[in-house]
């Protein structure tokens, strides 16, 4: 790992900034919260739902975020309904990949939505009062999930277990819903 303050860290924390990617980095209160920086080697694969797109793809090595990968995953998690992107919390990513790891699978996702543009999330809100006009997935930091391989009332189990942010079972529609948000749980 890097030492906080050397100058190889400083030069790769001044180009993020500089390419306006900071917004993509993990908070460090969530990271040193659960008392575990992330670790080297990560990697997600995504199904949209909506859109049939799938990506695989390693986001962070031990050098760090794979900023290409990242951008590609923001590009999949974009708002189907209107293609518009935002940057997506990588403590997301993070979260997924222990989660797929805790249930002994790899982490191979259906995404059913993640970033929500306001313009959709209020349409949504219009019509169920199951969506939140506040909602995480408005600053991409929510995202509503299946893992493959695992049953929803049992990845909901795992995240619940996590104390990562916000777990939501959606059983009717077969989902969960997790975030980086305060901890907290509910069943939709």
């Amino acid at each position: 790992m890097t030492p906080p303050h050397s100058p190889r860290r400083r030069q790769a924390l001044s180009a993020l900034l500089a390419t306006g990617t900071a917004a993509l980095l993990p908070s460090w209160s969530n990271a040193s919260s659960h008392n575990a920086l992330p670790r080297a080697g990560r990697w997600l694969e995504l199904a949209s739902t909506h859109t049939g797109e799938v990506l695989s793809v390693a986001y962070r090595s031990a050098s760090g975020l794979a900023l290409d990968a990242v951008q590609s995953l923001q590009h999949l998690l974009r708002d189907h309904r209107n293609n518009q992107q935002h940057a997506i919390d990588v403590a997301l990513y993070d979260h997924l990949a222990d989660l797929a790891e805790m249930a002994g699978v790899e982490p191979r996702y259906e995404i059913i939505s993640a970033y929500r543009s306001p313009v959709s999330n209020a349409a949504l809100h219009e019509r169920s009062a199951g969506v939140a006009v506040h909602s995480l997935h408005l600053e991409g930091r929510a995202i509503d999930v299946r893992l493959r391989g695992v049953d929803c009332a049992q990845l909901a189990a795992l995240a619940r277990g996590n104390q990562r942010g916000g777990v939501g079972y959606y059983r009717s529609s077969d989902f969960v819903h997790v975030d980086t948000g305060r901890v907290r749980s509910w069943k939709g």
